[in-house]
């Protein structure tokens, strides 16, 4: 049976926070007003000590960048990376807690105390056979890079930092799944950065569900006696057809891709079974349903002409589209402008996927940007954008996107107001 995360954003009272001095007693900004701590001032000293901390990190954070592409590790297996990850924290000043929300390789990295509690959030499995062709070696070393660079800032205004770790991105859903059980249920926002080939300060990623399908035929010989089998490969590719025709009928933003996984024993022989692995992707949630049951009639129409039996059954996790917070996503993307990037707001390339990402979104005011590793004809998910993710640019990507998170959690510490538009702006959304 199909398990939706939830998606209902947590009640944010904007009065409250607009009316409150900011205090510790109250929400934990800080503990004078901005005037008397001449925050503007702090803003660029703390600034300066995220880039100097980030730069002191540097060769520690690449080594446990290139460890982790060495090793890589598929997910919810992700036992290495994870124990090098918390480790570093640790020994940084860190309190742990390993195995959350009942997985294994799941992890919360905690500095400070108060609210605004900002998360960055690591992820670190690998693709099948492909290794770290998307990179998230990197996002690992660059969220502990960026949470230890972050401590400042916490002891001066009393914020808490959170590194969460958040296993089992590519195939599972690791993030949705730990959103159902409660781990950004006291986070007021949420951060990551994802390597790719162009600078860009939000993503664009869609409502995402998998479906796994199996037919079941006769087998019997293919030249002494055709007439006795039931062939289940010609449903597969009957289905296939049947979904090659639907998409010339779909939203530009809609996506449908799958593969068969078993399409028979032998040539001699009518195949008896065939299975096939499929992802149906959607702009919102209501058209990902609409285009759900389409899909299904495919395989529905490929059963009944071919004569066999279906099967089918969707993942138990949804992928749900990304909810870019823009007054978030414009601070990060001045703090890497500083830093010499030159960023785009939004994807120029309309380059659409989907992350689990997109479910932390729709609790709480998130980002998801991408840093440059790579030219934009060595796109992700393939053996190039692996060797590009070990590679001097991947380093550089790595200490940039640190830093401009770092320094985005500043921003957020030392001016207590961005954060009351932020989620403002969130609750807009909703």
């Amino acid at each position: 049976m199909e398990r939706q995360p939830s998606s209902q954003p947590r009640d944010i009272n904007i009065e409250i926070l607009a009316s409150l001095s900011y205090n510790k007693q109250h929400i934990g900004v800080v503990t004078k007003s901005s005037s008397e701590w001449g925050w503007s001032l702090d803003l660029e000293k703390l600034k300066a000590s995220v880039i100097s901390e980030v730069d002191a990190q540097r060769h520690q954070l690449t080594r446990l960048s290139l460890k982790i592409h060495s090793n890589p590790e598929l997910g919810f297996q992700e036992t290495k990376a994870s124990s090098w990850l918390t480790q570093y924290l640790e020994k940084n000043g860190f309190r742990i807690e390993r195995g959350i929300c009942e997985l294994p390789t799941a992890f919360r990295g905690s500095y400070g105390q108060g609210k605004p509690a900002i998360a960055i959030l690591a992820e670190y499995d690998a693709l099948p056979k492909l290794g770290h062709a998307c990179g998230h070696n990197l996002i690992a070393a660059c969220a502990v890079g960026a949470g230890v660079a972050s401590k400042p800032a916490t002891d001066r205004f009393g914020s808490s930092i959170l590194v969460i770790g958040t296993p089992g991105e590519e195939l599972y859903g690791g993030k949705a799944i730990m959103a159902d059980r409660g781990a950004f249920n006291e986070v007021d926002i949420a951060m990551m950065v994802h390597p790719g080939v162009i600078d860009i300060a939000t993503t664009q990623a869609l409502a995402c569900q998998t479906l796994e399908v199996e037919f079941f035929g006769q087998a019997a010989h293919a030249a002494a006696r055709p007439e006795a089998g039931i062939n289940a490969l010609e449903a597969m590719l009957q289905a296939f057809a049947a979904i090659n025709s639907l998409r010339q009928h779909i939203k530009d933003k809609a996506r449908i891709h799958g593969i068969i996984t078993d399409g028979g024993e032998a040539a001699n022989i009518v195949p008896a079974h065939s299975a096939g692995s499929f992802m149906v992707r959607a702009e919102d949630d209501t058209y990902l349903n609409e285009l759900k049951q389409r899909v299904i009639n495919c395989f529905i129409g490929a059963a009944t002409a071919s004569g066999v039996r279906l099967e089918y059954k969707w993942g138990n996790t949804r992928y749900a589209p990304m909810r870019n917070n823009l007054t978030l996503a414009q601070l990060f993307s001045q703090n890497m402008q500083s830093l010499g990037r030159r960023v785009h707001l939004t994807d120029p390339g309309r380059a659409f996927g989907s992350t689990d990402m997109g479910n932390v979104s729709q609790l709480v005011p998130s980002i998801h940007p991408i840093v440059a590793i790579a030219p934009v004809e060595e796109g992700v998910h393939s053996p190039q954008f692996a060797s590009a993710a070990a590679s001097e640019a991947a380093s550089r990507g790595l200490l940039d996107a640190a830093k401009a998170l770092a320094m985005t959690v500043v921003d957020l510490v030392v001016n207590p107001e961005i954060i009351i538009k932020i989620k403002e702006e969130f609750q807009q959304q909703a």
